[in-house]
């Protein structure tokens, strides 16, 4: 998610806040994503209602799983700078306008880390806290320095990094990882290519000018196109396991049909009628498709459980 820097324009000339610096290289919308993708796991992990102490494990892995994944963000920003600054979407970031040093960005995300990884192995398990660790090493390092200036499948195999999340909560609270952990991982790990190649198609001359080998500038668009629609299909198939498995019941069911029906239709139109408009609006549902299909898991869960 990442051009040497644009000339500032008046509206962005001004650096942001200190506080708003630090708080913006962790990235805090993508941390949201996560520490929801983590809940879900934390709450299917618990049988019925959770008690008290279920809710205090619960908040103290969020902590230390949005303190880790905010490190891996900030170290990001660093190896990214000079890609982020030529990008219209990331130019902002206060790593790619030089309002903050590389080494107050490491620091920052030594400290935001460190916290982390302590709270999770002291007050959590070990377990959670290094499948945390291999998915900062999977997310600052094999993916962000690796493979994504290096291959057009970045976001393939990159993906098991963000998909994660619920692996990471399902670990907090039961000291183990299931299968059912890993069906929500495989629904994850399958969305995050057709949600990313849709930004790339509508930001491909962002990501030509910084030099990534992002699909649709190796393969073309009608190739990207191509596979969004594949990996929609195979998504669609992935997002009915929980059902199958016995995790979830006939409302979860019943929404992941609908959504995933939805987003098979945006990447049959996207292929056949491509526009930059339709490209943004697929993306925008890719996010309501994973936010809605995993509150259907929580509501399921609650209500039929």
């Amino acid at each position: 998610m990442s051009d040497n820097a644009l000339p500032a324009s008046p509206t962005v000339a001004k650096p942001l806040a200190a506080w708003r610096q630090y708080k913006a290289l962790t990235k805090p919308r993508v941390i949201q994503l996560i520490v929801f993708c983590a809940l879900i796991g934390m709450v299917l992990a618990v049988p019925g209602v959770p008690g008290l102490d279920d809710v205090v494990t619960a908040t103290v892995a969020s902590l230390g799983i949005w303190l880790v994944a905010g490190a891996a963000a900030a170290f990001n920003c660093i190896v990214e700078k000079s890609i982020d600054a030529k990008m219209k979407r990331t130019s902002w970031r206060p790593t790619a306008r030089g309002d903050l040093s590389d080494v107050q960005t490491l620091l920052f995300s030594a400290v935001l880390g460190t916290a982390g990884s302590v709270i999770l192995y002291v007050w959590i398990n070990p377990l959670t806290m290094w499948l945390t660790f291999g998915t900062f090493v999977g997310y600052a390092v094999i993916y962000t320095m690796v493979l994504k200036p290096l291959t057009p499948q970045n976001i393939v195999i990159g993906g098991a990094s963000g998909a994660m999340p619920p692996v990471l909560g399902w670990a907090a609270m039961t000291n183990e990882v299931t299968a059912d952990a890993l069906i929500l991982f495989l629904i994850i790990f399958l969305w995050t290519p057709p949600h990313f190649w849709a930004l790339a198609l509508y930001r491909v001359e962002d990501y030509r000018k910084s030099g990534l080998p992002m699909l649709p500038v190796t393969h073309g668009s009608e190739f990207t196109r191509l596979q969004i629609f594949f990996y929609t299909l195979v998504l669609f198939a992935a997002c009915l396991l929980p059902f199958v498995s016995g995790m979830s019941s006939w409302l979860y069911l019943a929404a992941a049909v609908v959504l995933s029906v939805i987003f098979c239709v945006y990447a049959v139109r996207l292929m056949r009628n491509y526009s930059d408009e339709l490209a943004r609006a697929t993306f925008r549902f890719s996010l309501w498709h994973l936010s809605l299909l995993f509150a259907s898991l929580l509501l399921d869960h609650y209500l039929l459980f």
